[in-house]
């Protein structure tokens, strides 16, 4: 422990003289000891510690705030667990406990408990290391089941019976996934068929604390090893089956297609490589994922698949709905992109005109980036020379790009002329026909017919009016 931040020690020792006043018994278990012997104990962001207590975690909760001044103490009476937010750390505190289930029920039966009661609870051996803070073993690591092995063999394993962990909160599969993902480890054999075992109880879990798993998976550095996992265990079919319905190749006389999974999962793994956010992330999950749905063989041409762009970005939201994915402005961005993918990769003629771009830069908006970082992450081939020149033909896309923006401003777009100017001028009441009348002008600004400036817009306001007054 001398290696930590000299301020966590200062809060573990008035943690510790705290447990010594109310006679309590006090550890630091979990996440927090487990990176430390990762290497990965950082002192920028904002840290969850964990602690455990042989008595009442509010008790001894209370004691700390008043040794920190802490006035942001929370109770929970309800599940026995107080929290203090101090500088960057998140201190939690709960009395160890053990648990019991009835196979009918998933919510456990707790009771008091031993140290080593609580350490039986937990998922995996290595979120099961604590640290004694009492006075007489001050700093000694408790490792009931190995778990300092487990890390050194980089292996997720549960304390105890896999079948019985996973019964008692079947969350803790997709857990072992996520951690496998980020710490880049394997999952224990019998662990892993623990998994394959109990996929279905997946089911019971509410969407919102798979979706809490999942997206850390996707935010890993390689989100593809996560859905490797997730795919051969059988989990995902249980919450996404329209991603493995994505997997699988057919064959017509000897002609076959790229399997869409493996392949949609390289461009995840390049859009994270890229430094891709969450949403474009998940651009990149959907952006194939209408495939199967519009796949054709047709004669001549090979397998095609029209309209899985559209198609695609049409699912969106009810998949966003199901998985509990937000369906505000981050799932408009997402259905954007879907729809766009294979737009830029049209532009690469000599004969496209400036038309063609400005729409493009128009629906796009201020993703236009974003969308371009997907079309080249898009790029799976394992032909150097075909991936050579896929970039070069976006390059010249993003540089058409680059020159019809420079000289028309059409990104994040508005209407030189206003609803209120042209009824002013028109003299016309609001209704659909003002609608109308902005939507002539842009297509016109986009077509190239009048530069996007005010006074043109206007000019060409007047001299379309008519055909708008007559159908008034």
């Amino acid at each position: 422990m001398e290696d930590i931040p000299q301020k966590h020690q200062e809060v573990f020792k008035v943690i510790s003289e705290a447990g010594k006043t109310v006679g309590q018994d006090v550890y630091v278990v979990g996440g927090y000891v487990r990176d430390y012997y990762l290497n990965r104990t950082k002192d920028e962001d904002l840290l969850d510690i964990d602690f455990v207590t042989v008595g009442s975690g509010i008790d001894i909760a209370k004691e700390i705030a008043d040794r920190l001044n802490a006035d942001n103490l929370s109770v929970y009476k309800q599940f026995g667990t107080a929290h203090i937010r101090h500088g960057n750390m998140d201190l939690e505190f709960v009395g160890a406990r053990k648990e019991s289930y009835r196979k009918d029920s998933r919510k456990p039966i707790v009771e008091d408990g031993t140290l080593e009661d609580d350490q039986l609870r937990r998922d995996f051996t290595i979120n099961a290391l604590s640290w004694s803070l009492n006075e007489e073993n001050f700093g000694q690591l408790l490792d009931p089941f190995e778990g300092i092995q487990d890390l050194k063999k980089q292996l997720i394993r549960t304390p105890v019976d896999p079948l019985t962990t996973f019964e008692d909160d079947p969350l803790r599969m997709m857990r072992a996934i996520r951690f496998a993902t980020q710490l880049k480890f394997d999952i224990e054999e019998q662990t892993y068929r623990g998994i394959e075992e109990m996929a279905s109880r997946i089911e019971i879990i509410s969407k919102e604390r798979i979706i809490e798993e999942l997206n850390k998976i996707v935010m890993a550095d390689k989100p593809s090893i996560g859905f490797d996992h997730l795919f051969k265990t059988g989990l995902l079919e249980h919450f996404f089956p329209e991603m493995v319905e994505l997997h699988g190749v057919e064959e017509v006389r000897g002609v076959r297609h790229k399997d869409n999974f493996w392949h949609t999962l390289k461009v995840l793994d390049n859009v994270a490589e890229m430094g891709g956010d969450l949403w474009l992330r998940w651009a990149a999950i959907m952006h194939d994922i209408a495939k199967p749905a519009t796949q054709k063989f047709v004669e001549g041409t090979g397998w095609t698949f029209h309209g899985h762009d559209a198609l695609g970005a049409k699912w969106v939201k009810r998949i966003f709905r199901r998985l509990g994915l937000p369906l505000d402005e981050r799932m408009r961005y997402v259905r954007k992109l879907v729809r766009l993918h294979l737009r830029p990769i049209a532009l690469v003629s000599d004969n496209v005109t400036d038309s063609a771009v400005r729409r493009l830069i128009y629906e796009a908006g201020d993703d236009i980036d974003d969308l371009m970082m997907l079309c080249r992450a898009d790029i799976t081939s394992r032909n150097e020379y075909k991936v050579k020149q896929y970039n070069r033909n976006f390059d010249y896309v993003e540089k058409k790009i680059e020159e019809v923006e420079k000289k028309d401003r059409i990104r994040n777009w508005t209407n030189p002329i206003r609803g209120d100017e042209i009824m002013e001028t028109l003299g016309l009441a609001p209704g659909p026909v003002i609608g109308d009348i902005k939507d002539a002008v842009k297509e016109a600004i986009l077509d190239g017919k009048i530069p996007n400036e005010h006074d043109a817009a206007f000019d060409y306001m007047m001299e379309i009016k008519d055909q708008f007054l007559d159908e008034e």
